[in-house]
């Protein structure tokens, strides 16, 4: 019998609550909705109003992922969704995670929260910018960190504030936030300051995505500002060997890294760190820290 729990008010189906997920760690799917559910204020904070794509994984992280834009069979009917674009002719529903009821619902289907960096009112109008670092064997995260740093600086020059964060994986996330600005205007300042940076790094960084160019340097992934693509929310588990979670990391962390296990974080760390010293990605969140994005008038 699946058990049933209310949450504000809302009866949310729960099940099989004692699978495990995470085989190196024995950690359940029971666990992950506890998870969720412990993070929800900040996690929340990054959902809201962000049509949601999600990589589920029912069976654990070594079955079969899938991944979904369409609300999921069984969507109870107070799941609030959004009609967004999926191409010029094409408009489709994708699940608004909004509160915690939605957000425990979402947590029993299994899945990692993925958004797209423009709000369901706005589709195509972003109010972030984002570069995914991803390292190529043998670099790692400490490499990212070194790109992160240079990208942090240039970034700033142009009157910019960055915000780091785990991937979750091998690297890292930087999230700028925007004035409202066209993807396409974002996409194209992204591509060039990736292209920059392999110019001023070109031992470090390349800003293409071909597999042959990577081993031992940084991939600058600028590819996600486009308005279709979406990028692993803040504070989201991620289908990995052990339960770890994409976390907001402070400049300071970033630039004392020497090891790659300095800056992996899995749930319970995650917890304690927003415990400690609560969001760091909330000045993503913030009004006022949204600049103009250069060669755009305020």
């Amino acid at each position: 019998m699946t058990p049933i729990t209310e949450v504000e008010g809302r009866r949310v189906a729960l099940s099989n609550l004692d699978k495990v997920l995470y085989p190196e760690t024995g950690f359940t799917k029971g666990e992950v909705v506890h998870y969720y559910a412990t993070v929800a204020g900040a996690l929340l904070a990054h959902l809201h109003d962000r049509p949601v794509s999600f990589l589920r994984y029912p069976d654990g992280v070594a079955g079969e992922r899938f991944f979904t834009k369409n609300p999921p069979p069984g969507t109870p009917g107070w799941v609030r969704t959004a009609r967004v674009p999926r191409s010029e002719d094409e408009r489709a529903e994708q699940v608004l995670v909004q509160d915690l009821a939605s957000l425990v619902w979402a947590a029993n289907l299994v899945v990692e929260f993925h958004v797209h960096q423009w709000r369901a009112e706005d589709p195509g109008v972003a109010d972030r910018m984002v570069f995914d670092l991803d390292p190529g064997a043998p670099a790692s995260v400490v490499e990212c960190c070194t790109v992160a740093l240079w990208l942090r600086e240039r970034l700033a020059a142009d009157g910019l504030h960055a915000y780091a964060k785990t991937s979750g994986s091998k690297g890292l996330h930087l999230s700028v936030p925007l004035e409202p600005t066209p993807s396409g205007d974002v996409s194209a300042y992204a591509k060039a300051l990736a292209q920059e940076a392999e110019l001023d790094l070109p031992g470090l960084v390349v800003h293409r995505m071909a597999k042959a160019l990577r081993p031992g340097k940084v991939f600058v992934d600028h590819s996600q500002n486009a308005a279709a693509k979406t990028t692993a929310a803040p504070y989201t588990l991620r289908a990995r060997p052990r339960p770890t979670v994409s976390a907001p990391v402070s400049w300071d962390e970033v630039a004392d890294c020497r090891r790659p296990e300095e800056l992996v974080f899995l749930t319970g760390d995650v917890i304690e760190r927003l415990e400690r010293d609560g969001d760091l990605f909330g000045p993503l969140i913030n009004l006022n820290r949204a600049r103009p994005l250069p060669g755009r008038t305020p």
